[in-house]
């Protein structure tokens, strides 16, 4: 029972070859080692259980081997590496700066550096979680790791990079660890249960390695707590069980469910999982990154994105392309929403069950919009078929001719008068007929004269209504034939153009233009003591005013501008105006006076009196 060791101590890496998921770093120290390019100080940082500390005692141990490998791993047999490996080495130091945070601590530590190694070339010293030394120990450390001993190297080890102080980072090579893949946790988990007898399925190392989220030392932790509950012999069942993970055919079912359209049955699954006592907004979680590994698995090119088992693929791909891209779109829209207002849900339960309901949902709302958008097209048609329609005048005649035909045949006359009969009734029609188109000729009429006594109101013009069959164009045209003016009104405005006001008008309005900014204090001291000139260019006057320096043209260009042009066109009552800023050479430029000293040999210029008194008095105007 004393003997047990736990798999996170027995199997920690003890050479470059053997660290995980890291191998970008252990070349970088391997190369570094090979050239004897060694820094002073380095720092290891990323996430936990990733193997830092683990790399800074493959690192330390490497360096103080006196027989390294072809591949520079330590050999495991020189007086070093077996000094380290019984616990008992003086070249490798190493220090929990969680409860050894003081300046004391700190201090003892500089001491320690000053002496030299017994055995190894180097003394490495290790401080694990860096990040919970004290300010004033930090600032006791800074010149030491600054300027260390030549055979001292220090390897600082921190899970939160940020708590750090820049100056501690400025003096360290910093090497970032990432989190572990599922793949090469699953690959090393593998391993180790081969190597202690342990029988255990794909489904099963996938479930360990995503609960452990990249790291190692957590996969081991969780393999050991599996290996407890289950035995040699590791069901998928058991992992599932043990560790508390939401299974997979929940997700499945419940797809299912919605693209049959069964809400009820999802309620159920739902209540389901409830009763096993998994978290609510850890099942919607789960549920989107189902719905996500569907669209990867669906979609050619992307199956490097599933870290799942071969055997699970194959469900995924199968269930996958029963759901179009529309429908995986809609339903990831539906959970990430529902994952994202859990929190602020009065009845959680509901809220995740009327999402639930919304998935069920999904499939009939498409399929219902297709036979309503065809129906229709189809009332809009049959109401065209049925609307009155135009009767050619031919036919109306004709219809006429025909009833007329049948009366006269019906007074028995003559033959001579039978034949006639037809040819006449063409030409002539009832005195029936007659009368009532004589009275709705009449109402006609006295409508018109109803309309022309009516006093003429002018008619507000209706908006547009808009038509599916009119098409963009016609619209365009509509409204160029409504914005162009007349043609007379062109002609006059072509035959009478825009006088342009004289100089002396601008030159005077220009005043109140810069009255009009006296909120603007610079902007209207500018604009007063502008030198204006004037031009004409294109039919259009062009003021040049000036300005004292690059950056005053260009703000007033992308500020202002425009904005100076309007205004100064509705003082003048002319829209052919352009304002054109322009710096005023630096020659021409009058000289401000800031300094006292300058004031002072100014007044001296102009009062002779004053420049005797300097004079007399040797006063000192600097």
């Amino acid at each position: 029972m004393s003997d047990y060791v736990v798999s996170a101590r027995k199997y920690r890496p003890d050479s470059f070859e053997s660290l995980i998921g890291q191998d970008n770093i252990a070349r970088t120290l391997k190369n570094s080692i090979q050239r004897g390019q060694l820094a002073h100080a380095y720092l290891f940082c990323g996430p936990r259980g990733v193997g830092k500390t683990s790399a800074a005692r493959i690192f330390a141990k490497t360096i103080n081997c006196s027989n390294p490998g072809p591949d520079l791993e330590p050999c495991g047999e020189c007086d070093s590496c077996r000094s380290f490996a019984e616990g008992r080495s003086y070249c490798i130091h190493e220090l929990d700066a969680a409860s050894n945070n003081g300046v004391d601590d700190i201090k003892a530590l500089m001491d320690q550096v000053q002496i030299p190694p017994q055995v190894g070339r180097y003394s490495v010293y290790i401080i694990d979680e860096v990040h919970m030394l004290s300010q004033s120990a930090f600032n006791a450390f800074l010149k030491t790791l600054e300027e260390p001993p030549a055979h001292a190297i220090f390897i600082l080890a921190t899970t939160e990079k940020h708590k750090i102080l820049p100056t501690i980072l400025s003096r360290c090579q910093t090497y970032d660890f990432n989190r572990i893949g599922v793949a090469d946790i699953v690959r090393n988990l593998r391993d180790i249960a081969g190597k202690e007898g342990i029988t255990v399925d794909d489904e099963s190392l996938h479930v360990i390695a995503h609960k452990a989220d990249g790291a190692m030392r957590d996969a081991l932790t969780l393999f050991d707590q599996t290996v407890a509950f289950c035995g040699t012999d590791i069901h998928y069942e058991d992992v599932i069980r043990n560790l508390g993970v939401l299974d997979y055919e929940f997700s499945f079912r419940l797809v299912d469910a919605a693209l049959a359209g069964d809400y009820a049955t999802e309620l159920l699954i739902f209540d389901e999982i409830l009763s096993k006592g998994f978290n609510a907004q850890h099942f919607v979680a789960a549920l989107s990154a189902h719905l996500r590994d569907l669209l990867v698995s669906r979609t050619g090119g992307l199956e490097a994105l599933l870290d799942l088992p071969d055997s699970l693929k194959a469900r995924y791909k199968e269930q996958g392309e029963r759901c179009s891209v529309k429908w995986l779109y809609d339903a990831l829209g539906v959970t990430t929403a529902c994952e994202a207002g859990y929190r602020l849900a009065t009845n959680p339960r509901l809220h995740i069950e009327f999402a639930l309901m919304k998935l069920a949902f999904l499939l009939q709302q498409a399929s219902a919009a297709q036979p309503t958008a065809t129906a229709g097209n189809g009332a809009r048609a049959h109401a065209s078929d049925s609307g009155p329609r135009a009767i050619p005048l031919e036919g109306a005649q004709g219809v006429k001719a025909d009833s007329s035909a049948e009366q006269t045949g019906g007074h028995g006359s003559s033959g001579v008068a039978g034949n006639s009969a037809p040819s006449v009734a063409k030409k002539e029609k009832p005195v029936e007929e007659k009368a009532v188109e004589k009275v709705e000729k009449e109402e006609v009429v006295e409508k018109k004269e109803e309309k022309v006594e009516e006093p003429k109101e002018p008619k507000k013009r209706e908006p547009r209504k808009k038509a599916s069959s009119l098409s963009l164009s016609a619209l365009m045209d509509e409204e160029e034939v409504e914005v162009m003016p007349a043609a007379g009104t062109q002609a006059a405005a072509e035959e009478k153009p825009e006088a342009l006001p004289e100089d002396g008008v601008l030159a005077g309005q220009w005043k109140e233009l810069a009255a009009q900014f006296a909120s603007q204090p610079r902007l209207a001291n500018a604009l007063s003591n502008a030198n204006l000139s004037f031009r004409e260019e294109d039919g259009r006057k062009v003021v040049a005013f000036t300005v004292t320096n690059e950056a005053q043209k260009k703000w007033i260009e992308e500020r202002i501008l425009r904005d100076l042009e309007s205004k100064f066109a509705r003082l003048t009552g002319c829209g052919k105006l352009r304002l054109e800023p322009t710096v005023l050479p630096e020659e021409e430029q009058e000289k401000k006076i800031y300094m006292p000293s300058e004031k002072a040999e100014d007044l001296m210029s102009k009062n002779e009196e004053v420049r005797n008194l300097v004079v007399d008095l040797g006063l000192d105007i600097k």
